[in-house]
């Protein structure tokens, strides 16, 4: 390998980054984080690159967008460190995710498709006797209560009191408010996103308000599978011309 990269044509720190408009500080951190194999030095101490560190730049920026960084780098890291088999694994990883991101999706717009056209009612006011603590609630969301007091605190649920202990009451719109605030923090969202969203189910009776978040999550999650085709034709270019 190593007479090979020499047999390349030389190029620049500024040769690199000019073509992606990034600085020559980037292109020695992508160096020194692995990202990149190690560059030869001139007697002088410059770094000389070749074409096939181009290559792994080209790779590392491609896969960014459907991994994100610190995937990129462990798989450009494991390349660069002849384990491809890890970098495999990473690869895999990344699209059980993107599948289990659309399961979650499909999961909300089921979630959904399952409420009811009505306003829910205000806590303490018309609701149904009983209800839920917020323990077992957590329990069932996989979530800790203080992640439900949390959202409670952001309008996301508004559990009753009960009279008597003055523990935290959750009736059914609030199970179902906490179940959609769920989903949809598990599909990216922030907590001052998905109140107003929640808010507008409540107060409108429909489900109108989520269909411009439910359109851009689905094209978020197409836009990362895209882009994951993109990553892997130039992770298998880098490959081929690392041989």
């Amino acid at each position: 390998m190593e007479s090979n990269l020499q047999s390349r044509v030389r190029l620049r720190p500024v040769d690199l980054a000019r073509e992606h408009g990034l600085s020559t500080q980037a292109i020695r951190n992508y160096e020194e984080a692995g990202i990149l194999p190690a560059a030869r030095r001139t007697p002088h101490g410059y770094r000389t690159y070749t074409s096939l560190h181009a290559g792994a730049l080209r790779a590392f920026l491609a896969l960014l967008p459907g991994h994100g960084h610190r995937t990129a780098t462990s798989i450009m890291r494991a390349v660069n460190q002849g384990t491809a088999e890890e970098a495999f694994r990473l690869i895999d990883e990344s699209h059980a995710q993107l599948l289990d991101d659309r399961r979650t999706l499909q999961a909300v717009e089921s979630a959904l498709g399952d409420l009811e056209p009505t306003t829910a009612p205000e806590p303490g006011a018309g609701s149904e006797p009983g209800g839920t603590f917020i323990g077992p609630l957590a329990g069932k969301l996989g979530i800790r209560p203080a992640t439900l007091r949390k959202w409670e605190g952001a309008g996301l649920v508004r559990p009753r009191r009960d009279p008597q202990t003055g523990y935290r009451v959750y009736d059914d719109a609030d199970v179902r408010d906490a179940r959609l605030a769920d989903q949809l923090r598990r599909g990216g969202y922030l907590l001052e996103q998905i109140a107003p969203l929640i808010t507008q189910v409540r107060a409108a009776g429909g489900l109108a308000p989520l269909e411009a978040a439910l359109s851009d999550w689905h094209g978020r999650l197409s836009a990362r599978g895209r882009a994951m085709l993109t990553g892997a034709a130039e992770l298998e270019a880098y490959l081929r011309e690392r041989g």
